[in-house]
């Protein structure tokens, strides 16, 4: 505190306070997006909204990465745990009272959800292994590739580090949930998200532009990076499916 009893605003103030960059977080905690999705989403000019991105990352509440369909375009995404943290130091701020604990683990929920990215080796049979472990199946989670090959053995040896057998995960083709209803639809790698197939009832849909691990040179540490990354966003995924009661409704 200063002398004149004036204090710092808390970093999560500044960063999140201008009336833009709170649009752009509210956008990015659905999933990442490319620039030029955003500047549609907020209807403001892209130099605009890149400067606003820039104060963001500053703040490490937003990282970039660039697009593997696309070089030209950039991905944006939320650090959510980040995110929960700057939330929590910016209420202790206010007052000892305020400051929040992590996230409480979800009410049980159920649902369909599936997951998809090209070859449907290791990011989303990941994705979809975490889901179903982490619910204990009560959400029904699958996962498919527009180009299936062979599950990468460092996907299974990852999983199994975490008590989840992928030994027996087949690669399916995400024609084969043509016409099948889901609660949401999550594309993992850029270039699925461009051919990714409308599928009926309008599902909820988010992109998470993750790597892909088994083009990293870092080999089975980069497995493990992905995991720890789909685990995070699987967290905070439970905190808005519906619950058993709500879908009975």
């Amino acid at each position: 505190m200063t002398s004149t009893g004036i204090s710092t605003p808390p970093e999560f103030a500044t960063a999140a306070g201008h009336p833009v960059r709170w649009r752009l977080l509210s956008e990015l905690a659905g999933g990442d997006l490319a620039v030029h999705e955003l500047t549609a989403r907020l209807g403001q000019p892209q130099n605009l909204v890149s400067y606003h991105l820039g104060k963001l990352r500053k703040a490490a509440l937003v990282t970039a990465r660039r697009s593997s369909a696309d070089g030209r375009d950039t991905y944006y995404s939320l650090d959510l745990v980040h995110c929960a943290d700057l939330l929590s130091g910016a209420g202790a701020a206010l007052h000892p009272g305020l400051r929040l604990g992590p996230p409480s683990p979800a009410t049980p929920v159920t649902g369909r959800v599936l997951f998809l990215c090209t070859g449907n080796s290791s990011r989303s049979q990941m994705a979809e292994a975490l889901l179903r472990h982490r619910t204990a199946g009560a959400v029904r989670a699958y996962s498919a590739g527009s180009r299936p090959k062979p599950v990468h053995p460092h996907a299974v040896r990852v999983m199994s580090a975490r008590g989840i057998d992928l030994g027996s995960a087949r690669p399916t083709h995400l024609d084969e949930f043509t016409g099948q209803r889901f609660d949401v639809v999550i594309t993992l790698c850029d270039r699925v998200k461009e051919v990714c197939p409308e599928f009926p009832g309008r599902p909820r849909s988010a992109h998470w532009s993750i790597p892909d691990p088994a083009v990293d040179p870092d080999g089975l540490p980069a497995f493990h990076r992905v995991a720890d990354d789909l685990a995070g966003r699987i967290d905070f995924l439970l905190h808005t499916l519906g619950t058993p009661e709500e879908r009975a409704s």
